[in-house]
């Protein structure tokens, strides 16, 4: 069972933006950086539990620091 609910392209884009993720461009994907790092979006709502946790991991976030972003 993954440990990070699936939630939908802009609640994801909500909490980035809380750790200093910017949007960098928008389409198909969303595209965010925090001037280091880059991570990709999907426009699915809701975004799958699994690759949300990709994505979180990616950031440098923990599923328990994300989730309590959420």
């Amino acid at each position: 069972m993954p440990k990070l609910p699936g939630i939908s392209a802009q609640e994801a884009v909500r909490v980035l933006s809380k750790i200093g993720f910017r949007v960098i461009r928008e389409g198909k994907h969303i595209v965010m950086s925090d001037g280091m790092v880059r991570v990709t979006l999907p426009r699915a709502n809701p975004i799958n539990a699994f690759t949300m946790g990709a994505i979180a991991r990616d950031a440098g976030l923990s599923p328990e620091e994300f989730r309590k972003l959420l």
